[in-house]
């Protein structure tokens, strides 16, 4: 199945899903999407997983299955980004700012067609508060892979159509939820790279008090890229992680 088929099989789903939570909101459509964000939409129709990133899913299945929503909204300042921080005590990623999204639960549905539509906004309602009824699902990125956790995910966009209020919901899960401006992560007095003491290397961005890196800016840093939203920054410019990131 291709990316294509396999956003309009994701549309399709959600028209005969079984799952209970929002599924008004599951449809799938660019319709009416504001002008800056065509871009987004259009690199999104088209893009193949390996131009996102080199860790792809296993092709014996291996993973487990999850969603993120990758939420454009429009702020004081323009175009943003809903971003969180997890909290210090998860096992998984603690402490790193991340998107909204978690692990598919059964009830969400099949991982290839609805089941991600219904995790993100499901997990983006838990972790942040989030109106899920004010979001617009406009696209569904390939599914990609972080080695570190084992999780397979898959990034679903969204336009914040109608924002709703957001917050910290249970703080054993989430520190803080803030939205980055889009003029802040394309500003090339913010951007850097990463570098673990593993060896491993990504882009990295220095907003609302944060240091956004590995999956998230990485997805970021690619929907700036094929946007053409990105202006020239220093690579060479490094951020330092120690071995607890």
């Amino acid at each position: 199945m291709t990316h294509a088929q396999s956003t309009r099989a994701a549309a399709d789903a959600a028209d005969t899903g079984t799952g209970a939570t929002h599924d008004s909101a599951l449809t799938v459509s660019a319709d009416g999407l504001p002008a800056w964000l065509e871009p987004v939409d259009r690199a999104a129709r088209t893009v193949q997983a390996r131009q996102l990133s080199r860790f792809l899913p296993p092709e014996n299945g291996a993973g487990r299955q999850s969603a993120v929503l990758v939420l454009f909204g429009e702020g004081e300042r323009g175009p943003e980004l809903l971003l969180m921080e997890r909290s210090g005590s998860l096992r998984s990623h603690p402490g790193q700012p991340s998107f909204p999204g978690g692990s598919l639960d059964p009830e969400d549905g099949d991982h290839t067609t609805v089941g991600p539509l219904r995790a993100a906004l499901r997990e983006a309602e838990e972790e942040t508060g989030l109106d899920p009824a004010g979001v617009q699902l406009f696209g569904v990125l390939p599914r990609l892979y972080i080695p570190v956790s084992g999780f397979v995910v898959t990034p679903v966009l969204g336009w914040w159509r109608r924002p709703s209020p957001v917050g910290v919901v249970d703080p054993a899960e989430t520190a803080r939820v803030f939205t980055a401006p889009v003029a802040d992560l394309t500003d090339p007095a913010n951007r850097a790279t990463a570098v673990h003491p593993s060896g491993h290397r990504g882009p990295a961005f220095l907003v609302e008090s944060a240091l956004v890196w590995g999956f998230t800016a990485g997805v970021i840093d690619r929907i700036v890229h094929y946007a053409g939203w990105e202006r020239p920054w220093d690579r060479t410019r490094q951020v330092p992680l120690d071995w607890r990131a």
